[in-house]
């Protein structure tokens, strides 16, 4: 086997595609979804953990080897020392085709829960994943990380030469979002809704999708604002219901201030604002949201009142008619910017035959379901990144 190095400061001839930016860690190269000087505006630990996760990234070169081997040490969030680790999937891509996935049950930890205040890590070993019994001749191949991990790269190996990929010939498409979008209960990276539309849309993702923390921060928008992207896409909401976060005055000033800033370094891009799906709780009644303590199982609910929609709490009908409100009023001179309904990606009449499994997150099928609708609305003729006449694809 080859030995591969990983870090591009030393002529690697691997692209770590999917990530803002590259840090060295103890082992090997960390990818980050956040730019480095909004590292330390991150506000608390579950933030960190969200944006540290790898939704979206992925390794990309050329070779002809037929097994290949990566060395990584998974960082998984659990709520003690004790539980065991979750298992994350690595997937394989050759040629635009999955090939080959490999699981990964070992790795560091990240204590956490929403009642302690004191997060921690415990350290891990690296593992090494194997992709054997690969096509042969050169191909190209994106190795795709697990969404609910944090990954070191510590090592690569083929048993070819790896050599640069192809320049991606997709636009560079940037969407930021809840859990929904990062992931959260798909089963693997390859089925968020996302990768899923990216892919057959044969765009270029970068995922600032953030589990939990969709909230209109500054540090979010500043790290859309400052990277590279030929089409953009935001989708707002659930998340500021679920903390029960802002009030309608607030919300608006922040829904505006979030767009100016990706605006300034994006003044001509095509921007989608994309309201919430469908999700019974809160259609109607404001947030927060919580685990409804009646049931085993993990069932969402609303612990809000509907007389409180009058002292300017959230719901997401609100959010809703706030969005589509604020894009029509700026779009008057922004005509480069749009709005989508979330309920055209997931509505009341799919919920009936597809529900959501804890009253919040998509599973697979719903994954899979507004990952072609999207793809469709919006990349589709007529749709707002829809290919314009004459305009190159990259």
């Amino acid at each position: 086997m080859i030995d591969v190095g990983l870090d591009p400061a030393q002529g690697s001839p691997v692209a770590i595609r999917g990530a803002v930016h590259l840090e060295h860690g103890e082992r090997g190269i960390l990818p980050r979804r956040v730019r480095p000087d909004q590292w330390s505006r991150i506000p608390d630990d579950f933030m960190l953990a969200s944006v540290s996760e790898c939704a979206g990234v992925r390794l990309a070169f050329r070779t002809a080897g037929t097994a290949i081997e990566l060395d990584v040490v998974g960082t998984k969030m659990v709520p003690d020392e004790k539980a065991p680790l979750p298992v994350s999937l690595y997937e394989l891509v050759v040629d635009g085709r999955l090939e080959r996935t490999a699981e990964s049950a070992g790795g560091a930890r990240f204590v956490f829960t929403f009642e302690r205040p004191d997060a921690y890590r415990v350290a891990g070993e690296p593992e090494t994943l194997r992709f054997d019994g690969l096509p042969p001749g050169e191909k190209e191949v994106e190795l795709w990380l697990p969404y609910s991990d944090e990954v070191e790269l510590v090592g690569l190996r083929a048993d070819a030469p790896v050599l640069p990929p192809s320049v991606p010939a997709g636009r560079r498409w940037l969407h930021h979002g809840s859990s929904i979008s990062h992931g959260f209960i798909a089963t693997r990276t390859s089925r968020t809704w996302p990768v899923a539309a990216a892919r057959s849309a044969g765009v270029e993702l970068t995922s600032a999708a953030f589990s939990g923390n969709a909230v209109l921060d500054q540090l979010t928008a500043r790290t859309m604002r400052d990277t590279p992207a030929d089409l953009i896409s935001v989708k707002l909401g659930i998340n500021v219901v679920n903390g029960d976060l802002m009030r309608a005055r607030i919300f608006r000033s922040a829904v505006h201030g979030f767009l100016d800033t990706i605006r300034d370094g994006h003044p001509d891009t095509p921007l989608l604002v994309v309201s919430p799906i469908f999700c019974e709780p809160v259609e109607q009644l404001p947030g927060p949201t919580a685990q409804d303590p009646f049931r085993t199982d993990l069932w969402t609910i609303s612990l809000g009142h509907a007389g409180e929609l009058a002292e300017g709490k959230l719901s997401l009908s609100v959010i809703r008619d706030e969005l589509e409100r604020i894009v029509r009023q700026r779009s008057a001179e922004d005509p480069a910017l749009f709005y989508l309904h979330g309920h055209r990606l997931y509505g009341p009449s799919d919920a009936e035959r597809m529900p959501l499994p804890d009253n919040l997150h998509p599973g697979d099928d719903v994954q899979e379901l507004m990952a072609g609708r999207f793809a469709r609305i919006v990349f589709g003729p007529g749709g707002p990144f829809a290919l314009r006449p004459g305009a190159a694809p990259a």
